[in-house]
């Protein structure tokens, strides 16, 4: 079963959606993501932690 995240469950007005079989691939899917289409330098441990608490399971 792998997992998801939505970018707009983030606080972002984006229509991103993340798919990856593990946690660590969403965050470094979501960190690729946040540099290239917001700007975002760096995830900070608050943003990754935001990140974890929004991934879903999928199925």
């Amino acid at each position: 079963m792998g997992k998801m995240l939505l970018c707009r469950d983030l606080g972002f007005d984006c229509d991103g959606i993340i798919h990856a079989k593990t946690e660590n691939e969403i965050i470094r899917i979501a960190s690729e993501h946040a540099a290239e289409i917001h700007e975002v330098e760096e995830l900070t441990s608050t943003m990754i932690a935001k990140i974890k608490s929004a991934i879903r399971e999928e199925g």
